[in-house]
């Protein structure tokens, strides 16, 4: 999938947690035991009393298969593809550092590490690590040695910052993380709405009381006929940005690079709504899918700052709401930050219930 929800601070806004890969690539879920030995730089044989051996990942079918094999393992509540993975990583924006590193024992991969930038939240200097070991490998000391590896790795890149996410329910990746100096910085509820238990009835007339203030809910698809289409959502997803709550600065890409997304597999134009006041785009709510589930997430979501408290969030969200009936999804997964009591009170009405919440930390290892 390509696009999850953080809903953002003040009305009506939904932010996905950096696109395509947060859910599950970036990460820690580990152990915190102390590692000896010696790093090498690119295949390292770490002496844990165990044959353990750190390697870069080759980018070939075959390692794309172990590593998403990992990542499911570690996270099976958000299961991805190969085909998802290799797609984000051949669209991924060239200025954007990254690579993994896959752990063998006695041969076989159990554990996977990874350091990135962040196109949304982009910074030369500032780094997103994450570190998955197989459940049943945890407490030997491999977390912590591709911990140390990644160390080792971001090196010639100079760093000031690392950043990592986690659940609040992986305590030992809390643990992991604080042990190691991250601080907290944010927090986000994910909320999930069971679709088929979903009662319309409090929310007759909503959809009656936007249209009658001259506002249309449309899909991307039904857009496509206005040639201005792609660069009115990105100027309306910029404006929206300025309100998402994000534990570093916000950036938007370029347009160029926004317009990927019309390639992504993860896209769907019937289940990406906008609301429309003449030739204006004044919000958006976008629902992505994944090859690995039939469960719906959550993207952007929100209204411009003339246009909240009038119902258009609620209205596209119903909207959202009656796709995913139609198509049969199970559930609707979104996430909110913990401050943004407008749209958390939205989903709760709405029937979205909530999960653990994901974690955001940070460790400064210098100023800038």
């Amino acid at each position: 999938m390509a696009q999850y929800a953080s809903e953002a601070v003040g009305e009506n806004i939904d932010r996905e947690m950096d696109r395509a890969e947060s859910r599950n690539e970036t990460s820690i879920q580990t152990e915190s035991e102390k590692m000896t030995g010696k790093m090498a730089e690119k295949t390292t044989q770490i002496n844990l009393q165990i044959n353990l051996t750190i390697r870069e990942f080759n980018r070939s079918d075959e390692d794309y298969a172990m590593m998403v094999a990992i990542v499911n393992r570690v996270w099976p509540d958000y299961p991805d593809t190969v085909a998802e993975w290799q797609h984000r990583d051949r669209t991924r924006a060239a200025k954007l550092k990254w690579q993994r590193y896959l752990a063998f024992l006695d041969g076989e991969p159990v554990a996977l590490a990874t350091y990135r930038q962040m196109l949304w939240m982009y910074h030369p200097r500032k780094f997103r690590i994450s570190v998955n070991v197989l459940p049943e490998h945890r407490r030997q000391g491999i977390g912590t040695a591709l911990y140390q590896h990644l160390l080792q790795e971001l090196i010639p890149h100079d760093p000031i910052e690392l950043m990592a996410v986690t659940r609040e329910d992986y305590e030992e990746s809390v643990r992991f993380l604080q042990h190691r100096g991250f601080q907290e910085v944010q927090r986000q509820w994910e909320s999930i709405l069971e679709v088929a238990s979903f009662d319309p009835s409090p929310f007759a007339g909503v959809a009656e009381k936007v249209a009658a203030q001259g506002i249309q809910i449309r899909t991307v698809r039904e857009l496509e006929s206005d040639p201005e289409r792609d660069r009115k959502l990105y100027e309306l997803e910029a404006a929206l940005d300025e309100d998402v709550p994000s534990p570093e600065p916000s950036t938007m890409p370029e347009f160029e690079e926004w317009q990927k997304v019309w390639d992504d597999p993860s896209l769907l134009p019937d289940g990406w709504f906008v609301a429309v006041h003449g030739d204006q785009y004044v919000g958006m709510s976008a629902l992505w899918g994944s090859q690995a589930s039939r469960d719906l997430y959550t993207g952007l979501t929100g209204v411009r700052r003339a246009y909240r408290r009038k119902g258009i969030a609620t209205a596209m969200k119903l909207r959202a709401i009656a796709y995913a009936q139609a198509t049969g999804a199970p559930r609707i997964r979104t996430w909110n930050e913990v401050n943004n009591q407008g749209m958390l009170s939205i989903n709760e009405r709405l029937g979205f219930v909530r999960q653990p919440a994901s974690i955001d930390f940070v460790k400064k290892l210098r100023e800038e």
